[in-house]
């Protein structure tokens, strides 16, 4: 495919496809369509999978997340199968216009809609209270973001917001709940694998070493070393354009609340929803896969294994 379809929600930039193709040197004519036709040849071969009909373009938002190699792709797209099937509480056809409300009055939550100039988007969480009932909540959420971007979405990399600036930052770490937190981390970091340039935690609590060190411990050294700390949110400008941001961080984009309430309306609507019921098929058949080949790949994912039939 080459070209992408207008989206209701999310901006690309004229030159996005071309832009990001080019990064991982799949601009030539014919190399990106001949890449998807590899990895989709591989999918099909693949016994233990349980859903093997995924859309060219998930599976070229799959090469791209991967930084352009089928290899990467390849382990991505079965770590994120299985991952269903391991943590099936993190997936699911999820309404978030109903069975959200709570959540969304304590936390405000998006990936916004303009990219930078490198095509990167930026996803901002901003929290007023941390209940430790909702973080569930949460995970769920960005999984049924992270589906709708892959589907429609097109960009090189992700940068990250964390507001706590009006939220107890002790109490979140008294509540963490660590399993669930690095399975979260894990189904994102892993299985969506964006390539992050950037981790802003916007906090004054004397906490906020507690919360760095448990970040680090789920992301690697070069992630690890573009956590940035500010006090407030004008230090932002100097790494993300005003022209990006929400109003309520100086920025020239519509306020949270309003991005919060379209995105709410989107990801709520039947077509995604029937797209995420379709979704939960994409597990694994475990007793078809080599017991060696998930020792190799998965043996250190945290928690249990107790869906699968594996030391």
């Amino acid at each position: 495919m080459d070209f992408i379809p207008k989206d209701k929600f999310y901006e690309l930039r004229p030159d996005t496809l071309q832009y990001v193709r080019k990064l991982f040197d799949l601009d030539k004519p014919g190399t990106m369509k001949e890449s998807v036709k590899i990895l989709n040849e591989w999918v099909q071969k693949q016994q233990h999978f349980n859903k093997k009909d995924f859309t060219d373009h998930y599976l070229e938002m799959t090469i791209i997340l991967s930084k352009g190699s089928i290899e990467r792709a390849k382990r991505q797209l079965d770590q994120l199968c299985t991952m269903r099937t391991l943590w099936p509480e993190f997936f699911g056809a999820f309404k978030l216009r109903n069975e959200f409300d709570r959540f969304f009055a304590v936390c405000q939550t998006m990936m916004l809609p303009k990219l930078t100039e490198d095509h990167c988007r930026t996803f901002v969480t901003k929290f007023y209270k941390t209940d430790e009932d909702l973080q569930m909540y949460f995970y769920r959420h960005n999984v049924v973001l992270g589906e709708y971007l892959k589907a429609h979405d097109y960009f090189s990399g992700l940068i990250v917001v964390i507001d706590f600036v009006e939220a107890d930052l002790l109490t979140y770490l008294k509540t963490a709940n660590l399993v669930q937190f690095k399975q979260a981390m894990a189904i994102c970091f892993d299985g969506y694998k964006p390539s992050v340039k950037g981790i802003h935690i916007i906090s004054q609590s004397k906490f906020i070493d507690g919360l760095v060190t448990l970040v680090k411990q789920v992301v690697s050294a070069k992630v690890a070393a573009r956590i940035k700390i500010h006090k407030n949110h004008e230090s932002l400008h100097d790494f993300i354009p005003k022209a990006i941001l929400p109003k309520d961080y100086g920025g020239e984009e519509r306020s949270l609340k309003i991005l919060q309430d379209e995105l709410i309306d989107l990801l709520s609507s039947k077509e995604h929803l029937d797209y995420l019921e379709g979704m939960n098929a994409a597990t694994t058949k475990e007793s078809c896969r080599r017991k060696d080949e998930f020792s190799e790949h998965y043996a250190g994912m945290p928690g249990s294994f107790r869906y699968l039939s594996v030391d």
